[in-house]
Parts: structure tokens; C-alpha cells; sequence
């Protein structure tokens, strides 16, 4: 019976001590600044979804956080940064998009594109949008599909680069449809839309903000889209699904740490992204700058991650 007592006093001590030490952990986290990497330039999308949650998110943190752009390799370059960083909280990479849900596929990466991270909050969606120009003979994505059926491998399609999420949507699409078409890769959706224009890719892929303005010029024809449902910026143009093609494709941004970052701190940055995100001075940011607000916790962006990377894998593995 003195044994008993002892082993529970024991275990009781064990718990208060630890349980403590939890609570230490919580409240001495964050005591510095946090670092965001960005794996594309100042100015782009990646990049403003930061900064602009970066403007709000100091109050519920307590810290401020660094914005630092690393470019290369599709974003993966910052992505192998933060897989290799302490799991402590304090590096964290802005993701969702091509370097975590597509690069992998076409080469070997130096992490697990979804295993190397543990996702803290989605914060937008960037959905995607196929164009014609706007001198295109098809009216209708019907006709062109029916088109390129009858000469496979003639027409050709601009993307923001090889390997990228754009790229895999634009092949998801041709399986889905059965066509083939040629891929012209551009260092960014500007240039494939001036390629559009020009008359040297029959398709362009982008995203609605790039090319609602040129839309709405007469210069180019929006015709469908990677999402689920219609995106509020062009209510007028369907889905793929609408149209009979299983496709679901986002270009997601969101926060991720690095793959074992204590639970409790992964808690802490949702909590304190996510007031920042209810935030009305966030909410009327986003609305200026035409952020498409997406909100999702862990464990429903880790699990819209994995849909993704696993949709453009088994789409891969047809090439």
C-alpha cells in the first residue's frame, strides 16, 4: 500500500512539473521577432498575402514578423530553407502553392514537399483561370476541346513555368478532356497573358486578378475555372467541374512551420493568425488589394495539401 501511494505521488509530481513546463513553453513563446520566408519576389502574390497579414498580426502575436523573399526554383528554395529551420516556431514559410504541391512531382526535391511541414492556417485562395484571345475562332471551351481533339499536339498553352501549379492545372485539364497540347513556359503569368495577346499560345492560364483587367478590355476571353465553385471576381465564367471535367485545383496560400514544431506553438500562431485574419482593418486590406480570403486550420489545409499533391501526382504519372 506505501508503494502504491508513492508510485502515485510520484506520477502526480511528474504530472505538475511537466504540465508546468507546458505552460512555460505557451507563455514564453514568441520572445523575438518571427521570420516569414517568401519564395517568389517583392510584389507578387505570395509576397502581398504576407505582408499583408504581417501588417495586421503584431498585436495578437506580440512580435512582428520578418518578411524574407527568397526566389528561385518555383519557391522551392524558400521551402528548403524553412524544412531544414529549428522546429521552434520562429521560421515559418508562406505555402500552399507550387512548391509544395507540384514541383515534386517533376523533380527530386531536398524535402517532402507535404511531409517537411506542419501547416498552421490557410489565409487566401488564388484560384485559376483559362483564357482565350479574344480573336480566338471557339466561343465556347466545348468548341476548342473539340478542335483539339481533331488535331492533337497543334495548339499550345502558356504557364508560369515548368512544374509549376499552373503548369499541372493545364495538364489536369488536357487529361480530363483528353487533348494534348504543347507547353510554353514564362517566367510569370504577365508574360503568358502578353503571349496570349500576341498570338503566340492559343491558351493562357493565370489568375482571375491578372486577368479580370484585361478581360473586361476586350483583350482576351475567360472561359473556365480550376475551382470548385465560380470566384466572386468573374461570377459570369463556369468551372471545370460545371463543365463536366474533374479538376480542382487552387493556387492556396497559407502558413506552414517546419515538420515537428511543438503542437501547442502550432496552436499559438493559428490562434493569433486567425484574430489578426477576423481582424476589419485585414478584412478591408484584402478587399482592396482583391485577396480572395480562404480561411482553413491545420488540419483542414493539411488535408487540402495533400488532396492537391495527390491529384497532380496521379495526373503526372499518365505523362
Amino acid at each position: 500500500m506505501m508503494e502504491c501511494k508513492k508510485i502515485i505521488s510520484f506520477a502526480l509530481a511528474a504530472f505538475l512539473v511537466f504540465g508546468l513546463m507546458g505552460l512555460a513553453v505557451a507563455s514564453d513563446f514568441p520572445t523575438k521577432p518571427i521570420k516569414v520566408y517568401v519564395g517568389f519576389s517583392p510584389g507578387g502574390g505570395t509576397d502581398i498575402v504576407a505582408r499583408t497579414v504581417a501588417s495586421v498580426v503584431p498585436e495578437f502575436l506580440g512580435q512582428s514578423m520578418v518578411i524574407i523573399n527568397k526566389t528561385g526554383a518555383a519557391g522551392t528554395v524558400a521551402a528548403r530553407e524553412v524544412s531544414q529551420a529549428k522546429p521552434d516556431g520562429y521560421t515559418l514559410l508562406v505555402a500552399g502553392g507550387s512548391e509544395t504541391v507540384s514541383v515534386g512531382h517533376y523533380r527530386e526535391l531536398p524535402y517532402h514537399p507535404i511531409n517537411a511541414f506542419a501547416p498552421i492556417i490557410r489565409i487566401s485562395r488564388d484560384r485559376m483561370i483559362l483564357n482565350f484571345n479574344a480573336n480566338a475562332p471557339w466561343k465556347t471551351l466545348k468548341e476548342f476541346i473539340e478542335d483539339a481533339k481533331k488535331n492533337a499536339g497543334k495548339y499550345k498553352y502558356a504557364s508560369s513555368g515548368h512544374g509549376g501549379i499552373y503548369h499541372s492545372a493545364m495538364l489536369a485539364f488536357c487529361d480530363r478532356a483528353g487533348i494534348k497540347m504543347k507547353h510554353v513556359p514564362y517566367k510569370g503569368g504577365a508574360p503568358g497573358m502578353a503571349a496570349l495577346m500576341g498570338g503566340h499560345v492559343d491558351i493562357a492560364i493565370a489568375s482571375p486578378s491578372e486577368a479580370r483587367a484585361l478581360a473586361e478590355g476586350g483583350k482576351i476571353r475567360s472561359v473556365t475555372l480550376t475551382s470548385l465553385e465560380r470566384c466572386p471576381l468573374t461570377p459570369d465564367v463556369p468551372t471545370l467541374k460545371e463543365l463536366g471535367y474533374d479538376v480542382y485545383l487552387e493556387n492556396q496560400k497559407g502558413f506552414v512551420a517546419p515538420a515537428g514544431t511543438p503542437k501547442e506553438r502550432i496552436i499559438f500562431l493559428h490562434d493569433a493568425f486567425k484574430k489578426a485574419y477576423d481582424h476589419p482593418a485585414f478584412v478591408k486590406l484584402c478587399d482592396r488589394l482583391k485577396i480572395e480570403m480562404g480561411y482553413l486550420g491545420p488540419e483542414d489545409f493539411t488535408k487540402s495539401l495533400q488532396s492537391m499533391y495527390d491529384q497532380i501526382g496521379s495526373i503526372i504519372k499518365k505523362q
